[in-house]
This record gives C-alpha cells, structure tokens and sequence, in this order.
C-alpha cells in the first residue's frame, strides 16, 4: 500500500488505465456468459443501468459533503435537453444494442467493431460541429468503416454468413456510432460541470428510457436458477464494467490528456481475443485478421496528429 501512494501520479493513471481496459476486454466473454440464457440482453441493461444510477448518485452525494465547487453548481435550463441526449445516446442505445449484439455475435467482432469509436467520432463531429476532415483522415475513414463492414457481413463465428452473427455484428455497430455521438454531444457539458454531476444525470435519463425497454426481460429474471459463477459474472458487469470502469477514467482523465486514455481502448481486442480463444469461446480467422488491421491503420490515420 505505501508504495501505491508514493507511486508517480501519471504512473497511477495508466495502472488505473490498464485495470480498466481489462475489465473492459474480459467484459465481452463474461457478460456473454450470462446473456441469453440467463438473462436477456435489455433486462441485463435494466439491472445494470439501475444499479449504476444508485452507485453514483451515492457517490455524488458523499463527494459533495467533502468537496466545493464545480461539483455543486446546479443545471442551467438551457442544458437540460443535452443531457436528455446524453442518456439517450450515451446509456440507452448504447448499452441496449452492445448487450443484445453481443448476445448474438462473437466476442471478437464484438471488441473489434467497437474500437470503429474513434472513427465514427470525428463522423459525427463533422456533421454536428462541422469539424474538418482531410484526405489522410477520410481515407482512414474509409479503411476503418471497410473493415467494421468485413466482419458485418463475413465475420460471423466459424467464419460463415450466419444472419444472426451479422445481425448482432450491426448492432454492436450501432451501439459504437450511439457512444461516439454522445461523446460529441457531452464534450461541451464537460467543460461547465462536474463529471460526477454529468454522469448521475445521464444515467438517470438513460434509465428512464431503459425501463419500458427491458422490464418485462428484467420481470422474466429467475434468479434461482442462477449457478455460482453466474452471480460472479453478473456481480462484474454490474460493478467491474459499469461503475469501477467510469471511476477509473475520470481519475485517469485528470492526471493524463484524453489522447492518452483513448489509445488504451486498442488493447480490448487482444484481451478480449486472447480470453475467448483461450475458453474456446472464439476462434480467430484471417478475415478477422485482416479486418483488423484496416480498422487499427484507419484509426491511426484518423487519430495521428501531423506535426507542423
């Protein structure tokens, strides 16, 4: 413990960093062993946004009794319809096509379809805030996207045109083009407001477009015939991936640039490739292999900042 605290704070922020993406790159084989036989996908979201929600309003609350400032500024009227938004696109989307993709596809084209997030930000930024895009960054562009679309329609498990791998290959595309335009539109909430203050609200409107979704799947739960390792899995994605992830960024965001912790999300698909492989969950075949590395070469191109 004593040589945690006299570690280096950027030191601490890529630990931190390294935690996260590991739970995060587990995340694609455990939640799946959960999903669907045990729990549908938009019930499992039902329980994890709800849990969520509790941790963090709890959170907030504690850290405001020992904190002061941003953190106790209140909502301005104008800004209440951005976080509607938020929970819209950044919880509800989001989540309740990643789990019911994932319910359906392979871990692999699950963790390689989201790293398109990158790619699929500055789409949205250029439609929203009319952001520049150069030659270099449009052909990364279309690298990225040619890539995501490879294990779309050819990448399903075993390599063949199953139509319920690529179904739920799309929707994991959709749960990454739903993350990346709540990554635009929360950018300016950011800078007038606490994180913690954000993150409360968004899952609270998430939430509340969750529920008519995923009650009856979440009613449908029974939880007796859960086996031991399922409750361990279950007790993961609802704490591991959901609140200690979203902690860990934030302290990593304030020690280190935002370029910084995004890079780390590379490192999803050779956790989650290696876990799968080696539970025989997956198997990796060379159109996944090609894949991605167009998708990895087009974030680079999108990502790389030419110095001047």
């Amino acid at each position: 413990m004593r040589y945690l605290y006299d570690m280096n704070e950027t030191v601490k922020a890529h630990l931190a960093l390294i935690i996260v993406n590991l739970i995060y790159g587990a995340n694609y084989v455990i939640a799946k062993e959960v999903m669907p036989t045990y729990i549908q996908p938009f019930g499992f979201i039902v329980l994890r946004v709800s849990f969520a929600l509790c941790l963090f309003w709890l959170f907030h609350a504690f850290i405001s009794r020992i904190r002061s400032g941003l953190i106790h500024k209140k909502i301005e009227t104008k800004d209440w319809g951005m976080l509607i938004a938020c929970g819209l696109f950044g919880v509800a989307i989001n989540q309740l096509m990643f789990f019911k993709g994932l319910s359906m596809t392979a871990p692999i084209n699950a963790s390689l379809i989201m790293i398109t997030t990158p790619i699929l930000v500055l789409i949205m930024a250029a439609i929203i805030i009319k952001e520049k895009i150069t030659a270099r960054k449009m052909f990364g562009v279309f690298l990225g996207c040619l890539g995501a679309g490879l294990i779309i329609w050819w990448g399903s498990s075993g390599g063949g045109l199953g139509d319920s791998s690529r179904l739920g290959d799309l929707f994991v595309f959709i749960n990454a083009s739903s993350y990346a335009l709540y990554l635009v539109l929360v950018k300016p909430l950011m800078a007038r407001y606490h994180p913690f203050t954000i993150v409360k609200w968004v899952f609270f409107f998430g939430f509340l477009f969750v529920l008519p979704f995923g009650w009856q799947e979440f009613s449908d739960i029974q939880w007796h015939t859960f086996p031991r390792f399922i409750w361990l899995c279950v007790i993961y994605v609802v704490v591991a991936t959901t609140f200690i992830t979203y902690l860990f960024n934030i302290y990593a965001l304030q020690k280190v640039n935002a370029s910084v912790v995004s890079t780390y999300i590379y490192t999803q698909p050779v956790i989650a490739s290696l876990i799968a492989i080696s539970f025989g969950k997956d198997s990796l075949s060379l159109l996944k292999v090609v894949a991605a590395i167009m998708i990895f070469t087009g974030v680079f191109l999108v990502s790389h900042q030419t110095k001047k």
